[in-house]
C-alpha cells in the first residue's frame, strides 16, 4: 500500500471513529451541566461553582479519557480487540490457573459486561429524550409531546436494525463532525462573552470547588460523571478501527470540541444564570433551537446506534465464551464481519428502553440512573488492566500500582458519588445488570454441570473404537460427522445410531469445537486432524470468541490437510440434549429450572454452526443436573 493510500485510509477510519466511537460521550453536553445544577443536588449556581464544575469536567476528560483510556487501556489489546470481554480473556490468559485468580477475574469481567448492558439501555433513552426536550425551549406547549416523539424515534431506530447500518453508516462520520464543529463554535462564541471561564483550565479550581462544597460537591461529582459516559466505547470499538484512528479522532476532533462547549456553557451561565433550565439549547438564542434539535436528534440516534451495535457484538462474544445460550445471529453486511443483528436482544432491549423512557419521563430523572453503571464498568476495566500489565507485560509491581492505582482511586471516588443516587434511579441499571449476571453465571454453571455429568458417564473413544472394530458393524457408503463436546467420550448420537440402525458409515469424523480466550484464530491454525484408524478421524476446531462458527468452512479447511468432503455424501449426526433438573444436587432449584428453560430455547447447534439443515440427523439424549 502506498503512503497516499495509507493516509487516505487513516483519514477515512478516523472520520468513521468520530461517528461511531464518540457518539455517546459527544452528546453528553446536552444534559450534563443542567443535571449538575439540578436544585435537588443543593449546589448553588454562582461563578465560583461554575468555574469549579467546568474545571472538574475538563480535567476529568483529560485524566479519565485522555490518560487512562486513550493512553493506557488502548495498549491492553487482545490481538487488536478491546472491550471488557476481550480484556477479561486477556487477563485470564495472563495469570496461572493455579493462582486462584481465574474465578475472581471471570466474575469481575462478567460484572463489567453486565454493567455495560445496563448502560446500553439508559444511553438511547437519555440521549434521545434530552435531544427532543430542546423543543420545550421553543415553547412549554411541546412538553406533552416529548415522550411520545422520543418513543417514535426509538422504535424506528430499533426497527431498522435488521437492515444493518451499511447504507446509512457512511453518513455517521460527517454528521458527527458537523455536530462537534457546532459544539466548538457555540463554545467559542460564549467564551468570548465571559472569558473569565477560562480560569477553569487551572486544576486548582476543581480542588477548591470540592473543598468549598464538601458534601454538595461530592453529590455533584456523581453528575459530573455524565461528561465521561461513553469512554468505555472507545476501548470496545478498538477492533473495528484500530488505536491510531481512535486516538486521532479524540485529540483532533472530540476532545477540543467537548472542552470548548463545556467552557462555553459555563460562560453562558455566568452571563445568564436563568439559562440553567436548558443551557445547551440556549447557547445561541431562540433562532437556533429548532436546527439544534434536529442536529442533536441525529447525533443521539447515532450515539444510540453505536451502543446497540456494541450490545450485539458483546452478546456474540458472551455466547462464544459460554456465558449465554446460543441465539440467532444474522449478518447485515456481506463485507463487514462485525456487523451483526440479534433479533432477541434487539427487541428485548427496545422493551427495556421504552420502560425507562416511560418510567423516568425526562432526561433529568434518567441522569440519576446513568452514572452508576458507567463507573462500575470503568472500575472493572482498571482492575483487569492491572492484571494484564503485571502478569502479561511483566512490569515491576510498583509501576503497575502506580499506573493503575491512581485511576482505581478516581474510579472508586466516582462510583461512590454515583452510588448516592441508588434510590433515585441508580437501582435501574444495577437491577438490569444483576439479572444479566445471574443469567450468565447460571448458564455457565449449568453447562459445567452438564459437562461433568457427560464426563462421568463418558465412554473413552479410543477404547470404544478398538472394541467396536473387533467385530465391526456393517459399513455403509458416505461420511458421518458427529459433533463431540470437549468433555465427551463417545458421542451419544453415535451410540444411538449403532443401537437403532446397526450400521456405521465407511468414514466417520468426530468434530470438537474449542473456544480459546483470544478474539481471533487464523484459518491456518483453526483445524487439527488426528487419524484414529479404520477410516475414523478426530477434527479439533479452534475458534476465537469473535470468530464466526462455520462447520462447512471447517470441512473446506480439512481439504488442505488431505481430508476431503463431498457435502451431498456427508451426514451430520447431532445429539439434541434435553436437560432435566434433579433436586438435591448442583445449583439451587430455581437456578436449575432457569437453566433448563434457557437450554430448551437455545438455538439448535446445527443452525448455530451453519450446517445445511438437509444434511442433519438429530437424535435425542437426556442429561440430568
Amino acid at each position: 500500500m502506498t503512503a497516499e493510500h495509507k493516509k487516505s485510509s487513516l483519514v477515512a477510519l478516523t472520520l468513521a471513529a468520530v461517528g461511531i466511537v464518540y457518539g455517546d460521550i459527544g452528546t453528553s453536553p446536552l444534559y450534563t451541566l443542567k443535571t449538575i445544577f439540578d436544585p435537588e443536588h443543593g449546589l448553588v449556581l454562582n461563578p465560583a461553582n461554575l468555574v469549579g464544575v467546568v474545571s472538574l469536567i475538563f480535567w476529568g476528560l483529560t485524566m479519565i479519557v485522555s490518560l487512562k483510556y486513550v493512553t493506557l487501556v488502548l495498549r491492553a489489546d487482545n490481538r487488536g480487540e478491546g472491550g471488557v470481554m476481550a480484556l477479561m480473556a486477556l487477563a485470564l490468559n495472563s495469570v496461572s490457573k493455579r493462582s486462584g485468580w481465574h474465578g475472581p477475574l471471570l466474575l469481575l469481567g462478567v460484572f463489567g459486561a453486565t454493567m455495560f448492558y445496563g448502560d446500553s439501555v439508559v444511553t438511547p433513552a437519555i440521549s434521545v429524550l434530552s435531544a427532543i426536550e430542546g423543543l420545550e425551549v421553543v415553547t412549554p406547549a411541546f412538553k406533552p409531546y416529548v415522550v411520545p416523539l422520543t418513543i417514535i424515534v426509538l422504535v424506528s431506530l430499533y426497527a431498522l436494525q435488521q437492515h444493518g447500518t451499511a447504507g446509512i453508516g457512511r453518513w455517521f462520520g460527517p454528521i458527527m463532525v458537523l455536530w462537534f464543529a457546532a459544539l466548538a463554535a457555540m463554545g467559542v462564541i460564549n467564551i468570548v462573552q465571559a472569558p473569565q471561564i477560562l480560569s477553569a483550565l487551572n486544576p486548582l479550581h476543581a480542588f477548591q470547588f470540592m473543598l468549598d462544597n464538601k458534601y454538595a460537591g461530592f453529590v455533584a461529582l456523581g453528575a459530573v460523571v455524565l461528561a465521561f459516559t461513553g469512554a468505555e466505547a472507545l476501548y470496545a470499538d478498538m477492533g473495528h478501527f484500530g488505536k491510531k484512528p481512535i486516538r486521532m479522532a479524540w485529540f483532533l476532533v472530540t476532545f477540543p470540541a467537548l472542552a470548548l462547549n463545556y467552557l462555553g456553557q459555563g460562560a453562558l451561565l455566568i452571563a445568564k444564570p436563568d439559562a440553567i433550565s436548558n443551557p445547551f439549547f440556549q447557547q445561541l438564542g431562540s433562532w437556533s433551537v429548532i436546527p439544534l434539535v434536529v442536529l442533536s436528534t441525529m447525533a443521539t440516534v447515532i450515539a444510540s446506534q453505536a451502543t446497540i451495535s456494541g450490545t450485539f457484538s458483546m452478546t456474540r462474544q458472551a455466547i462464544a465464551l459460554g456465558l449465554l445460550p446460543r441465539m440467532r445471529v444474522l449478518h447485515t453486511s456481506a463485507s463487514e464481519m462485525g456487523q451483526v443483528y440479534i433479533p432477541a436482544v434487539n427487541w428485548l432491549q427496545l422493551a427495556v428502553v421504552l420502560i425507562a423512557v416511560l418510567g423516568f419521563g425526562s432526561s433529568e430523572n434518567l441522569a440519576a440512573a446513568y452514572g452508576i453503571a458507567v463507573t462500575a464498568t470503568m472500575l472493572s476495566t482498571t482492575i483487569l488492566t492491572f492484571f494484564v500489565i503485571r502478569y502479561r507485560w511483566h512490569l515491576p509491581l510498583l509501576v503497575c500500582f502506580g499506573a493503575t492505582g491512581f485511576f482505581i482511586a478516581i474510579d472508586i471516588m466516582l462510583f461512590s458519588a454515583t452510588s448516592l443516587k441508588l434510590l433515585h434511579g441508580g437501582w435501574f441499571p444495577l437491577l438490569l445488570g444483576s439479572v444479566l449476571l445471574t443469567i450468565m453465571l447460571t448458564w455457565r454453571t449449568g453447562r459445567e454441570l452438564v459437562f461433568q455429568n457427560l464426563e462421568k458417564h463418558a465412554i473413552p473413544l479410543d477404547a470404544f473404537l478398538e472394541s467396536l472394530f473387533m467385530a465391526p458393524p456393517t459399513r455403509v457408503y458416505g461420511t458421518a460427522i458427529f459433533l463431540r463436546g470437549e468433555s465427551d467420550g463417545v458421542p451419544h448420537a453415535l451410540l444411538h445410531n449403532l443401537s437403532h440402525n446397526k450400521v456405521l458409515h465407511e468414514r466417520v469424523v468426530f468434530i470438537t469445537v474449542y473456544i480459546v480466550e483470544e478474539p481471533w484464530v487464523a484459518s491456518s491454525e483453526q483445524v487439527k486432524i488426528t487419524e484414529l484408524g479404520h477410516q475414523c478421524y478426530q477434527v479439533n476446531v479452534h475458534y476465537g470468541f469473535k470468530d464466526e462458527p462455520d462447520i462447512p468452512n471447517v470441512l473446506k479447511l480439512c481439504g488442505a490437510h488431505g481430508l476431503e468432503f463431498e457435502m451431498m455424501e456427508t451426514s451430520f449426526f447431532i445429539a439434541r440434549q434435553t436437560v432435566i433438573s434433579t433436586p438435591g444436587s448442583g445449583m439451587a432449584s430455581w437456578r436449575e429450572h432457569l437453566f433448563v428453560a434457557m437450554s430448551r430455547n437455545a438455538r439448535a447447534a446445527a443452525d448455530y454452526y451453519q450446517i445445511p439443515p438437509n444434511r442433519v440427523i438429530e437424535l435425542g439424549t437426556q442429561v440430568e443436573i
